[in-house]
């Protein structure tokens, strides 16, 4: 499953499920163009890909939610690189807090975040995308996004609607040659979910058939073989990694 010549660009890139998919990604021989809310915040992971493959890493501090930003960053990306053959868009956020309570400023936030934004860089990233011999888009959604969580009502519209939205790129980039799929990760390791109360996390684990939470890599893996050659065929597609949570 190589990805030597590929170059990607990863949102949310600074730690976590993006870290992950960019050094997975830089392994396989691909070259990363990593984004975050502060390019500061990408100098661990950059380093971590160039001790992968010694290929230069450019890194743009990018808040998704506004397009010109978006743009800028596939053009910058094009422009180092000398094309763009794989996106992934992981940038995320949370306001978790039941419908009643669920303020205004919290829905727009995730939804802004994770569904507007994924609508803001695959936008500006379609033309180089089509203009690729091996295009792909892999969008980060949830399994929330496909069975709902108390608590999580605007989490779980902006992953359910990018897993629509996906769907829909799919059919129109198809044409071209280029695939659209979604992971949707469970319960995962990450600086997100360590924050959750313990018992929240041991409630959790019961409902997951294999008996662990899941690793970052495990996610990673699942993006490498999408964006290669051995997923060429599949597309308008929803990986759910998950343990069995939703079995």
């Amino acid at each position: 499953m190589q990805l030597n010549g590929r170059k990607a660009l990863i949102t949310g890139a600074s730690r976590g499920i993006g870290r992950a998919i960019a050094i997975a990604f830089a392994q396989q021989g691909a070259q990363v163009a990593l984004a975050a809310t502060s390019a500061d915040r990408l100098v661990e992971t950059a380093a971590m890909c160039q001790e992968q493959n010694k290929l230069d890493v450019a890194m743009f501090g990018l808040d998704v939610r506004d397009p010109k930003a978006c743009e800028a960053a596939v053009k910058a990306t094009v422009d180092k690189f000398g094309g763009l053959d794989i996106v992934v868009n992981n940038a995320g956020v949370t306001r978790d807090n039941l419908l009643m309570r669920l303020s205004d400023e919290d829905y727009d936030a995730v939804l802004d975040t994770n569904l507007r934004g994924a609508f803001n860089i695959t936008r500006a990233a379609s033309r180089p995308l089509m203009k690729s011999k091996a295009g792909r888009l892999i969008n980060i959604a949830s399994v929330v996004g496909i069975v709902g969580n108390a608590g999580q009502a605007n989490y779980a519209a902006s992953k359910g609607g990018l897993i629509a939205f996906t769907k829909s790129v799919a059919k129109e980039l198809a044409g071209r040659g280029v695939t659209a799929n979604v992971i949707a990760p469970g319960f995962i390791e990450t600086d997100m979910t360590a924050s959750l109360d313990a018992k929240v996390k041991e409630e959790a684990l019961k409902g997951i058939r294999l008996g662990r939470f899941g690793k970052p890599e495990d996610i990673a893996q699942a993006a490498v073989y999408l964006a290669s050659d051995a997923g060429s065929y599949i597309t308008a597609q929803v990986l759910v990694i998950d343990g069995g949570m939703t079995a």
